[in-house]
């Protein structure tokens, strides 16, 4: 079958389309779907470059979440049937045309969605619905800095804290990208390639500061935005797409009285299944109201996939990145 193949790690040049790929094989509890697009998240770029915190072994098939239809079902198999339009994220194996995965690691599909909306949906919102409503508790009233804001964890952890009752601060490195989030919702909006980030916060905060902030941006940034924090603050570690991972003085959680908070959805999927799944369930309601709207930007063919690569890694991208097959 057709896949993209990581045999070394390297960047997006180093990787190999193939025709003749194996079948992948169907135990009695998966299911095999049809792989109608795939999201590319900045996971897929550390994963090729051997730089992920779980790597597949060599030769692999990178793409951490897509959607599509069920084709077979193993003999076990009770949560889905062929025909099911389905999501999945499975930390890697999508960018292909069939990917065989557990039925627990298989989801509904929002029937308001397109494939090529629904196929991003995992790694974006649902790693923020987790991190606001269970990792941050955030309450109505409170404010949410969006570091990376126009990315794709960004512009759903926007519309996410506006639905959840937050004022939303959007941090961005371009006025283009603030120009889109302003589109989703977000209250104030902050150009940290041009502002002092901590010095514009403490200005649209009156300098009481923010309660909570979602970065997975990491780098330079990080340490202005947990000066920034408001007593009983929460910072959300959610990744570092700028690269370097930064080291916070531990003394300033003591002076600010707030908490560092790891989010990792992945994780939270096998420690707390259940949990996992309401989330899900209400998520999913949210789409099919209408309430949620997962904005896709980039589109490219599997053939393109280092086009699509490059504008994930130069963070050119404004909302997801997807991949059809």
């Amino acid at each position: 079958m057709k896949a993209l193949v990581c045999r070394e790690h390297g960047l997006p040049d180093k990787l190999d389309l193939v025709d003749d790929w194996p079948e992948p094989e169907l135990g009695e509890h998966d299911v095999l779907i049809d792989v109608k697009a795939a999201g590319l998240n900045f996971p897929d770029v550390l994963i090729i470059q051997g730089k992920y915190q779980f790597q597949p072994d060599l030769p692999f098939i990178p793409g951490g979440e897509c959607a599509g239809v069920v084709e077979a079902v193993g003999d076990k198999v009770t949560r889905h049937k062929v025909g099911d339009k389905v999501v999945c994220a499975g930390g890697a194996g999508s960018f292909c045309a069939r990917i065989a995965v557990h039925e627990l690691g298989a989801f509904p599909m929002p029937n308001t969605l397109s494939f090529e909306q629904a196929a991003g949906i995992s790694i974006t919102y649902f790693t923020s619905y987790h991190a606001l409503v269970q990792r941050a508790d955030i309450q109505a009233g409170e404010t949410l800095l969006v570091l990376g804001a126009a990315g794709g964890v960004g512009t759903s952890a926007i519309e996410l804290g506006k639905l959840l009752g937050a004022r939303v601060i959007a941090a961005a490195s371009s006025d283009e990208k603030l120009e889109l989030c302003k589109k989703l919702g977000a209250d104030e909006l902050i150009n940290y390639s041009e502002t002092n980030l901590k010095d514009a916060v403490k200005e649209l905060t009156g300098g009481r500061g923010v309660d909570v902030v979602y970065d997975p941006v990491g780098g330079e940034y990080s340490e202005p935005a947990v000066r920034s924090m408001a007593w009983n603050g929460r910072y959300l570690v959610i990744g570092f797409a700028s690269g370097p991972i930064p080291e916070i003085p531990l003394n300033l959680a003591l002076l600010k009285g707030c908490s560092l908070v790891g989010v990792f959805w992945g994780r939270f999927t096998g420690e707390e299944p259940e949990r996992n799944l309401q989330n899900i369930r209400e998520l999913t309601e949210l789409f099919e109201s209408g309430k949620l709207s997962p904005l896709v930007t980039e589109v490219y063919p599997l053939e393109q996939y280092q086009e699509a690569y490059n504008c994930m890694i130069e963070r050119r991208a404004r909302g997801k990145v997807i991949m059809t097959m």
